[in-house]
């Protein structure tokens, strides 16, 4: 910040930390060892679209760089009921790494290209033994993590899973303090 912003009471919104998402594989274990919760092999970054040539090609641009390669992934992009768009990568469930490689070769992209102010979130889904799915986002805007638990086939949460889940993670992950930007994230891919 600069003097003249500390004047005006101005600030400047945090770096994102998009080094955290390379934590999520060591979460995994923990996740699995102690609440039998897997990884799906999915993961999606949410972004608001921009208008334009330069970004649709660079959209393009990022589906052709995770689509490369011998084992590459699927991608696929679709717009959710509040206009946002999902990127979802669909690989292996035992390669965590990767696919958080290839959520933070989206984001980093997104953000290098300057479209980092339209970034919202990622998600890298999670199954229970018994079905049950919880996602772990990742808030762009604010560095930090928290966990989204739907039950299936309703618009409710699974309060007790995702509590159960954020005292797991609380040493490993950066989480989220503030309940109120726990969003829903109805209809996310992979939950």
């Amino acid at each position: 910040m600069g003097f003249l912003d500390a004047i005006l009471g101005r600030s400047r919104p945090a770096r994102p930390r998009l080094d955290a998402l390379f934590s999520i594989p060591n979460a995994a274990v923990t996740l699995e060892t102690s609440l039998g919760l897997t990884p799906t092999g999915t993961g999606a970054v949410c972004y608001r679209a921009a208008d334009g040539v330069a970004f649709a090609r660079l959209t393009q641009e990022i589906d052709a760089l995770i689509e490369s390669g011998v084992d590459a992934p699927d991608a696929s992009t679709s717009t959710d009921g509040y206009g946002f768009t999902w990127l979802t990568v669909r690989g292996g469930a035992d390669d965590l790494s990767t696919l958080c490689t290839n959520l933070h070769v989206v984001n980093s992209t997104l953000e290098e290209q300057g479209f980092g102010h339209g970034l919202l979130c990622t998600l890298v889904p999670f199954e229970a033994p018994d079905g049950r799915r919880v996602g772990l986002v990742y808030l762009y805007k604010q560095g930090t993590f928290y966990p989204f638990a739907p039950v299936k086939g309703t618009r409710r949460r699974d309060n007790m899973l995702e509590l159960q889940v954020r005292d797991q993670l609380a040493g490993e992950l950066e989480i989220e303090e503030d309940l109120q930007r726990w969003l829903a994230l109805w209809d996310a891919p992979g939950l």
